[in-house]
């Protein structure tokens, strides 16, 4: 079964538009932590527009601390490897290190890494940092990047897991093209698998493509989910919304 990680950086966001503290991103981690999340995933970008530096040192913390009653629990932090951000990783040596291709000033990350000759150098230096601080490492891929030249560099590359990005997966879903775009996944991941890299998933993924996805490609072990689960919150609240997306995973 797929396991849910919650990505807060919208509570953050939310709380940033007033300048306080309200909502508190640590308390509603710990909310979603008590409904039964496996973990919470965050992004800091270096203009602190939604996850700040503290959120991070702060959510660290406190995930360490309930790991004594939750030791299946995890932390994700995910972002652009720059030396900041490498910094920060390996202050708060969080369970799981997303890595995303994006520059900072994206308004959300919308690629994959190509694996181009540059951002394999990259790459290579970044997992061996997180190899030496004991972190898991993911990158974020885009299925449709994936060929035999990929396959190779990545072999090589060796990251634990590959993150696929899903937006191409969320636009066809329910739409004449569902079958073809999901068969591009499910290929991508087929190769991605037999390298014994896991694989993880996430971007506009919600609770009415999620269970086609995670049926298609048993070999998610799991899915981080921010967006369309802080706007079903709205409807639902957060601890339904928490039980809707455990009940799609637990049954597929």
């Amino acid at each position: 079964m797929a396991q849910l990680s919650v990505n807060v950086n919208k509570i953050a966001t939310l709380r940033n538009a007033r300048g306080g503290d309200v909502p508190n991103v640590l308390s509603v981690s710990c909310d979603l932590i008590e409904f039964g999340v496996f973990g919470i995933t965050v992004h800091p970008r270096p203009d602190e527009r939604h996850i700040r530096r503290q959120d991070v040192y702060d959510l660290s913390e406190e995930i360490g601390k309930q790991k004594s009653a939750k030791p299946s629990l995890e932390f994700n932090v995910e972002g652009y490897p720059s030396d900041d951000f490498l910094q920060l990783v390996k202050k708060t040596l969080p369970d799981q290190c997303t890595l995303v291709p994006d520059p900072p000033e994206v308004l959300t990350s919308n690629a994959g890494w190509k694996l181009n000759d540059d951002q394999v150098e990259t790459l290579q230096s970044t997992l061996e940092t997180l190899r030496s601080a004991s972190v898991r490492s993911s990158i974020f891929v885009d299925p449709y990047d994936v060929d035999e030249v990929f396959i190779s560099k990545l072999e090589t590359l060796k990251p634990d897991r590959v993150e696929l990005y899903t937006e191409m997966y969320a636009q066809a879903f329910a739409t004449s093209e569902q079958d073809q775009v999901t068969a591009v996944y499910k290929k991508a991941s087929d190769q991605i698998s037999k390298l014994g890299i896991g694989l993880n998933a996430g971007h506009d993924l919600n609770q009415d493509n999620l269970a086609h996805l995670v049926t298609s490609i048993p070999q998610i072990l799991e899915v981080s989910i921010g967006h369309a689960f802080i706007a079903e919150s709205l409807y639902d609240g957060l601890q339904k919304t928490t039980a809707n997306y455990l009940k799609i995973l637990s049954d597929h």
